[in-house]
């Protein structure tokens, strides 16, 4: 099969104009960088292959003829703005395929457009309205969080073995993006990922010694394109700071005080060394368990907790945290107190907020 290449100028390994460049990305995709968006022309040369120099060569752009015809082994085609395109080169005007490249544009500005900026769904942040409080419904407040920055990628893995997750989320107006190229790294180390048939997440295995200190982070990158337009989207880090627990097992209640519960399924053991931390809140009936009316908040390392409040009917809600790096919290997992009954129960999406 024949490799596209691009005509090398200067002896460098790209062609540049002022602070225009161009790059190839892998086999058959070339990047034209340019610093922000605007009326931009650019000349991008191109060649079809080695072995067709003295054949009629006659290009295509997006499968459709050129008006007027591009013809030769070797051609410049001119981009402008954000129209860039896949360029085939065949035999004849419909002959036998040879060869081709897309042309994608990139902007050099910090803007973004493809995927959505967003907040993670749990994020670290730290309880500090009450400790061990027990108050009137509404004088203790909601949760005052240590803010987690948006992003436009967020990563969790369930333990240290390994396997963690990336996802994003195309904006409203790019529902036609698609994945160009992901990889994941650590310390030059390539780490295998598979990307979900939907095209929003990845799964990825880290084959580093879980018992290990982390020496280096993990950098993420992955390369998104809607149409002609392309846009590179990184993210650095430690196993550590990502590892979400899962939700709890075996939430149980007696007598509608003593609440207990276990490490969930998918945490590595042993607990000593791999050890939690549990945050529990109790708030009023039929109230989310972040909700900012709570009866009482705090943590602690033990698996079980006795409620001594007033209220008759209420939830127990209670989530793992690790001990050691206080990472992103898990889930909630709920008791509903009420006087006919008492049932627990791990929360569905859309009860966690």
């Amino acid at each position: 099969m024949n490799f596209l290449f691009l005509v090398v100028l200067f002896g460098g390994v790209c062609y540049a104009s002022s602070d225009v460049s161009i790059e190839p990305l892998v086999d058959h995709v070339v990047v034209l960088k340019v610093p922000h968006r605007g009326r931009t022309e650019e000349e991008v040369p191109l060649v079809c292959g080695r072995d067709n120099l003295t054949q009629d060569v006659f290009w295509k752009k997006d499968g459709m003829e050129l008006n007027p015809p591009l013809k030769g082994n070797r051609i410049t085609v001119l981009v402008e703005e954000m129209e860039g395109g896949n360029y085939s080169c065949h035999l004849s005007p419909g002959g036998q395929y040879l060869n081709h490249t897309i042309i994608f544009i990139q902007l050099d500005s910090e803007e973004r457009v493809i995927l959505k900026e967003k907040s993670p769904e749990e994020g670290r942040f730290r309880e500090t309205e009450c400790v061990m409080c027990v108050c009137v419904f509404e004088s203790c407040g909601g949760s005052k969080r240590s803010s987690v920055p948006p992003g436009h990628i967020h990563c969790s893995a369930p333990n240290y073995t390994g396997p963690f997750r990336c996802s994003w989320t195309r904006a409203d107006s790019r529902s036609n993006a698609a994945v160009l190229l992901l990889q994941a790294t650590r310390n030059g180390q390539q780490i295998p990922c598979e990307l979900d048939a939907g095209g929003s997440g990845v799964l990825c295995q880290d084959n580093s010694c879980s018992y290990k200190e982390e020496q280096h982070h993990i950098l993420f990158t992955i390369h998104v394109h809607s149409y002609s337009r392309l846009e590179t989207y990184t993210k650095a880090f430690y196993l550590k700071d990502i590892v979400r627990p899962g939700a709890l097992s075996n939430l149980q209640m007696d007598n509608a005080k003593v609440f207990s519960w276990s490490y969930p399924d998918s945490w590595e053991k042993p607990c000593s060394f791999y050890g939690l931390n549990f945050q529990y809140r109790v708030v009023r009936h039929n109230h989310p368990c972040d909700s900012n009316t709570a009866i009482l908040v705090n943590t602690t390392d033990d698996t079980k907790f006795e409620v001594n409040v007033k209220a008759k009917k209420y939830v127990f809600c209670v989530r793992a945290q690790d001990k050691y790096t206080q990472g992103p919290f898990g889930p909630w997992s709920s008791c509903v107190v009420t006087k006919e009954e008492a049932g627990c129960q791990p929360l569905s999406p859309g009860q966690r907020k």
